[in-house]
């Protein structure tokens, strides 16, 4: 009896746990609500260096269930890179993207985004959504651009000096290049002192743009874009992007209560609530004398990031790059924390703050690598050719004076043998 009780329950529950898994039928697919246009337009988007990005593939057909990126420098040009990362099966590590590292190693395909790590100033260009047998979607054309000038509005004496080197806005009849900046961010930390940033970037106000790039502004493009013409002349210009900082308090929102009874329990365990926290732990191990670029986890363009090493935070005023040219720990414009090289004082615990609250910690573990393989470009490497080549070329000089001395007393012998016969 009991049995048959249990196999009727068991009927009368299933479809409910099966449809449970079903695909909600009123689900907007967003690819079928958006058409692709019939002549391939360009979204311009600006960025400052070093941020990583992440580009949409705003429309696709329905039977397309993968993409595949394609860039070229300029429109028609005969040089294209075709980025694909294998159906989602390749991995990018963020602690292994260097700037010098080409854009094959810098990029990775999710849910049909591309997303860019650390772009850099020559990654600039056109970036077209579409399949592997030819066809296009969704185009972009982007601009990255360097950051000329990092500004401490409390500093008076460095506002100053970047005023005397800022050039000033142009203004002719046929355009107007503007500064125009973003809304400025939350501050990076909570309960103590943060910092605000803001960016701006450097904007072309024409009549003349064309007409195949579609901007925020009908009369307005970033000034690397591809909409301004070539006549213009700010192609390889000195105009470049601006960074601000400035100081801030905020509060802590209130964290969720634990009864006394659980936080005794989790004591006597020694068992710590990640939960709870909300912060996420990560284990890395380096070696030293070698480059390390630690990125906080889930951080966008727009977003404040902020760096603590233990309880003492890594503010931007005093670790920003380019403050301190021998500086060996500095943070980009894009949010990483470089280190150049990891010595084995820098292991220890790295908090990441995202938006104004702690998102992660870093746990950096930094070890001897011996006997390492040695790389042609590693300065010791590069001193032993030298030493080598240097001795190569002596012991030559030196079978090459021999041989020419020899020489020398074999003729001179001949011509005394030729005297004594003619005498």
């Amino acid at each position: 009896m009991l049995k048959e009780v249990l196999a009727i329950c068991f009927w009368a529950i299933c479809p409910l746990l099966l449809s449970a898994y079903e695909a909600p039928e009123d689900k907007e697919d967003i690819f079928a609500s958006r058409a692709c246009p019939a002549f391939l337009v360009f979204d311009t988007a600006a960025f400052i260096a070093d941020m990583t990005i992440e580009l949409p593939c705003h429309c696709k057909p329905e039977e397309t269930h993968s993409v595949v990126w394609y860039y070229q420098k300029q429109i028609g040009s005969m040089n294209t890179k075709v980025l694909t990362d294998f159906k989602g099966t390749k991995l990018v590590e963020s602690s292994k993207v260097g700037r010098g590292s080409d854009l094959n190693s810098r990029f990775s395909i999710r849910l049909f985004s591309l997303l860019i790590f650390m772009v850099q100033k020559a990654d600039s260009g056109h970036y077209i959504c579409g399949t592997a047998s030819g066809e296009f979607f969704y185009g972009y054309d982007l601009d990255v651009q360097e950051v000329h000038q990092v500004l401490f509005p409390l500093n008076v004496k460095q506002r100053t000096q970047v005023q005397e080197v800022k050039p000033d806005r142009i203004k002719t009849e046929m355009f107007q290049v503007f500064t125009s900046y973003w809304s400025w961010s939350k501050c990076d930390r909570c309960d103590i002192q943060g910092e605000q940033t803001r960016v701006g970037l450097c904007y072309v106000k024409s009549i003349y743009l064309h007409v195949r790039y579609q901007h925020e502004s009908d009369a307005a493009a970033s000034c690397g874009s591809s909409a301004v013409p070539q006549q213009f002349g700010l192609s390889g210009s000195s105009y470049g992007a601006e960074l601000e900082v400035r100081n801030c308090h905020t509060i802590c929102p209130p964290k969720p209560t634990t009864s006394p009874e659980r936080r005794a329990l989790l004591k006597f365990l020694e068992y710590v609530d990640r939960a709870s926290s909300g912060v996420t732990i990560q284990f890395h191990n380096h070696p030293t004398d070698s480059d390390l670029v630690l990125t906080c986890p889930g951080a966008k363009p727009q977003y404040a990031v902020a760096w603590d090493k233990g309880s003492a935070p890594l503010y931007r005023s005093h670790y920003m790059e380019g403050l301190n040219k021998t500086s060996r720990i500095f943070i980009d414009t894009g949010h990483h924390l470089h280190f150049r090289p990891v010595q084995l004082e820098d292991k220890g615990s790295y908090f990441c703050w995202l938006q104004g609250e702690l998102a992660a910690e870093i746990r950096l573990g930094v070890y001897l690598r011996l006997g390492r393989l040695r790389q042609i470009s590693d300065p010791e490497s590069v001193y032993a050719l030298q030493v080598i080549l240097a001795c190569y070329i002596g012991i030559a000089a030196m079978f090459l004076f021999t041989v020419l001395v020899r020489f020398i007393w074999q003729i001179s012998k001949e011509d005394t043998f030729a005297a004594i016969n003619r005498t």
